[in-house]
């Protein structure tokens, strides 16, 4: 018989607590500018500590490093999500987080088959509206997230991502010398952080085709949280799996690199784009368009634009230059490709 972990059974108890003692971070709410409290899950704080001041090499009461545990107890979770049984954390977690049901496209949580087909739930085909659809220059929003976006990757180190090892070649997992290295020197950034109550599916943020199959990238799972994002001596994006595809925006010809990046019990990461075709060489991709999904755990897309690809929005250049994250939702505009770029 299927056994819910005794974590999982007092989770909303222990979401109460992390709030309680102030364990998150502040996120900005677009349009109204209101700074809202955002409590921090509390096996991601554990986590942390574990890494932060185990250095994530101690061996973990004598038997393996903390990087390795973090790595195995995320692979294990994603499977028993998926079991079944599983079905039994849904309501506690719709109550958690008080989630709306009415906007997905099956609003029954008694017909999910587990518990990470909820978590990937699909949403109905008019809920997330592409802003500013009819104007062929826009960029949209990946993810119901919170986002950060710098016009240069030098900026993102400057607000953001204080990891050492964080940089366009070790992100892309490519060689410092290589076309792709290359062609993603100075990029702009923009950082797409789910939280564990968001709906887990990504869009495509641009007009345009996607070039090759997808390239996985191995790593560790450790959480996306801003607060380890932001230490400087602790490399998440660079250090977690990811996997990640290249575009090619269609009004600029300019690439475009999309990496889901797997965290702190993260599953897996699910390419849907092209429908059940095995071949994800290609495919032309239109804004809003859905592309993929998260299996069980918050977790985050990272969007390297090639320099000179477009322009950010001011509301969110100004937020992520305050360290401050936006809420915004799929298909909410984030920027305006260059028009200089689009008349070459």
């Amino acid at each position: 018989m299927f056994r819910i972990p005794w974590i999982h059974k007092l989770l909303p108890e222990l979401e109460k607590l992390a709030a309680q003692y102030h364990i998150g971070n502040y996120v900005v709410v677009r349009g109204t500018g209101e700074k809202v409290f955002e409590s921090m899950p509390i096996y991601a704080r554990i986590g942390m500590h574990l890494l932060f001041y185990g250095k994530g090499q101690i061996l973990l009461l004598g038997i393996e490093t903390v990087a390795n545990f973090l790595k195995r107890l995320s692979i294990k979770q994603g499977k028993i999500y998926d079991s079944p049984g599983s079905v039994a954390s849904i309501p506690s977690f719709v109550k958690t987080y008080s989630l709306s049901l009415k906007e997905l496209l099956e609003p029954d949580i008694k017909k999910y088959s587990c518990f990470n087909d909820f978590f990937s739930r699909k949403l109905k085909p008019d809920a997330r509206p592409v802003q500013n659809a009819q104007d062929t220059l826009g960029i949209c929003s990946a993810a119901d997230c919170r986002l950060v976006v710098y016009q240069t990757f030098d900026l993102a180190r400057e607000f953001w991502v204080k990891g050492r090892n964080f940089t366009v070649p070790e992100l892309l997992d490519v060689p410092p010398t290589s076309d792709t290295a290359i062609t993603f020197d100075g990029s702009s950034m923009a950082i797409f952080r789910l939280a564990p109550q968001d709906y887990h599916r990504f869009h495509c943020p641009i007009d345009g085709v996607i070039d090759g199959e997808p390239v996985n990238v191995p790593g560790q799972y450790y959480t996306v949280n801003p607060q380890a994002v932001n230490q400087p001596s602790f490399d998440v994006f660079t250090a977690n799996v990811r996997s990640i595809i290249y575009m090619t925006h269609e009004p600029t010809g300019k690439k475009v690199a999309f990496i889901a990046v797997g965290a702190l019990l993260v599953g897996s990461v699910v390419w849907t784009y092209g429908g059940d075709a095995d071949d994800k060489k290609s495919a032309a991709v239109k804004r809003g368009e859905e592309l993929g999904c998260f299996r069980y755990g918050g977790s985050t897309i990272v969007a390297l634009f090639e320099r000179g690809l477009l322009e950010f929005d001011a509301d969110l250049i100004k937020n992520s230059e305050e360290a401050l994250e936006t809420l915004v939702k799929v298909g909410d505009s984030v920027g305006t490709s260059v028009k200089e770029s689009c008349a070459r």
